[in-house]
């Protein structure tokens, strides 16, 4: 018991966290809590590999944190540097819940950055640069204030979307800057409610500098809600350079589909190199999922791109289906559902064609298409009732930074 003892106060989250799923453990015939540490120093424990694996196969913890127990308490703790450093990838901090308030917080949230970005009227801009400017200032540095308060007082869901909006902001102070200063490439729009709706060469500067600005914040505050409009910059990005790129040869369609798949793959392998950093972190502020906004864009961006490829040979279709089969298996393999779900759309989408081409002009045809669907709902079924087995599965071909949080 006082290895147990020293375990739980050894300052590692991962093992607070799994001493405390081991939960009930018997002494002399009655249940003890492991949070009543008065006096443990009579106590003797008889534990069984086997009482480790029960938990392991309830889910309780997962084997690594049972095998990293293990090693502690028969080694008398003699290998708590190695089993740490192989535990703390493990076990992330726990993000904010989904309940009535966390709703509350970011639909607020979403309607304030919406009005200061996407819902930004022509009447709000008669105002000119100048007014833009102070406003833009102002706004950005009461929200800061804001979050400075929120985080002070452990309310991190608020903190993060106020840190959110300042980062929202940067674009506009930066646009009003560039027109007061005649810094604004001319041929481009005047107004700011543009930026979110016309694609232009003219607005990198912008998102280079909400990017730079974003980082800033970003390691100021330590909130994964920041992510948020560093990922859709990144997507902007992606057009207006493809958009730059094409200036000497006119629009092409094609083109632009093909920079945004080249984004989407470098944004994917950001949001990977940033999961398995803050999975290793030592510091709880950053085991937070940092990574969730870059795979859902990255992943949108590259799917979307690949879907729009039009491929004349049957080959070149299976491919693509055998590609989306990959998003499907990998999506489990890390514990990333974006993934999962995009690639079973486009397997989807491939049987479809299959079915199409097959039955083309047949009577048959709706009823295959009716058999896809409802398999497709069987295999959701399926898959939801052996989902852990599946992941736990798939996760020993994965690196251990990326596996299922």
């Amino acid at each position: 018991m006082d290895a147990l003892h020293s375990l739980a106060y050894a300052g590692m989250s991962g093992y607070r966290d799994a001493s405390r799923a081991i939960g009930m453990i018997f002494v002399g015939g009655s249940a003890m809590e492991i949070d009543d540490f008065t006096d443990t120093s009579q106590h003797v424990v008889d534990l069984r590999m086997q009482d480790i694996h029960d938990v392991v196969r309830e889910g309780i913890i997962t084997e690594a944190q049972g095998k990293a127990l293990w090693n502690w308490w028969s080694h008398g703790g003699a290998q708590y540097q190695g089993t740490a450093r192989a535990l703390k990838p493990m076990v992330p901090a726990s993000g904010p819940k989904f309940g009535f308030v966390n709703v509350l917080y970011y639909f607020g949230g979403m309607v304030a950055i919406s009005a200061m970005s996407l819902f930004m009227t022509l009447g709000f801009q008669s105002m000119g640069a100048g007014g833009l400017l102070a406003i833009g200032v102002a706004y950005l540095f009461a929200c800061l204030k804001v979050a400075d308060h929120f985080k002070a007082r452990g309310l991190a869901v608020p903190a993060g979307i106020l840190a959110t909006l300042a980062v929202v902001l940067v674009p506009l102070v930066v646009w009003c800057v560039q027109s007061l200063l005649g810094l604004w490439p001319p041929g481009g729009s005047s107004n700011f409610s543009d930026y979110h709706t016309f694609i232009n060469w003219r607005w990198t500067t912008l998102e280079f500098a909400t990017l730079a600005a974003g980082v800033v914040m970003l390691w100021r505050y330590r909130l994964p809600f920041m992510v948020m409009p560093i990922a859709v910059t990144v997507w902007y990005m992606s057009m207006d350079i493809a958009n730059a790129l094409m200036q000497n040869h006119g629009f092409d369609w094609q083109f632009t589909r093909d920079v945004s798949l080249v984004f989407g793959i470098g944004t994917i392998a950001l949001a990977m190199w940033v999961d398995v950093r803050s999975r290793r972190s030592a510091t709880p502020e950053w085991r937070q999922d940092f990574a969730f906004w870059l795979y859902l864009f990255g992943a949108i961006m590259f799917w979307g791109s690949l879907s729009m490829r039009d491929s004349s040979s049957e080959f070149g279709k299976f491919m693509y289906a055998l590609l989306n089969v990959a998003l499907v298996l990998g999506g489990a393999a890390i514990g990333r559902r974006v993934f999962t779900v995009l690639g079973a759309l486009g397997v989807a989408g491939y049987l479809g064609y299959l079915s199409h081409r097959v039955f083309q002009n047949s009577m048959l045809f709706p009823f295959v298409l009716t058999l896809i669907g409802l398999g497709v709902v069987w295999l959701g079924v399926w898959w939801q009732r052996h989902e852990e087995a599946i992941n736990a599965r798939f996760a020993r071909f994965v690196p251990e930074g990326l596996r299922p949080r």
